[in-house]
């Protein structure tokens, strides 16, 4: 039987949402105040749910201090207190949306976690506004 353990982490970050293939109207009709030239900012939490068979040996599915620690090397150095689209080399040429930085930020962890554990993301942009990369 498999178990799911999650850990969370918080992150701020600036981004502006915008198409460079498009005209700066087109980007305003579809980005509305997200395509803010001058970009705005998120109080970002994440919530890391790793899946699979209680270790006989440890008790865990994963050590949660290991977890925690991988969090804070790639996703919150990473990320914290940058402009997305300017800061970091992952969104230089993909549009910072909440889908896609979820989807950035498990592929970084997914190269991380042991393949035998279902790695899933969900992250939040607003109290109300949240994606989730539901694993594998």
């Amino acid at each position: 039987m498999n178990v799911s353990v999650f850990r969370k982490a918080h992150f701020n970050a600036a981004h502006r949402l915008h198409n460079f293939n498009w005209t700066d109207e087109r980007n305003k009709e579809v980005f509305g105040l997200c395509n803010n030239p001058n970009y705005h900012g998120h109080n970002y939490e994440l919530e890391v749910k790793i899946s699979g068979p209680i270790d006989p040996d440890t008790g865990m599915v994963v050590d949660l201090g290991w977890l925690a620690d991988l969090i804070k090397q790639e996703i919150e150095l990473r990320f914290d207190h940058k402009n997305l689209n300017l800061d970091t080399e992952e969104f230089r040429n993909l549009i910072p949306t909440a889908e896609n930085i979820a989807l950035v930020i498990w592929q970084i962890l997914r190269a991380q976690v042991p393949g035998h554990l279902d790695l899933g993301v969900r992250l939040y942009e607003t109290p109300r506004n949240f994606v989730e990369v539901p694993g594998s």
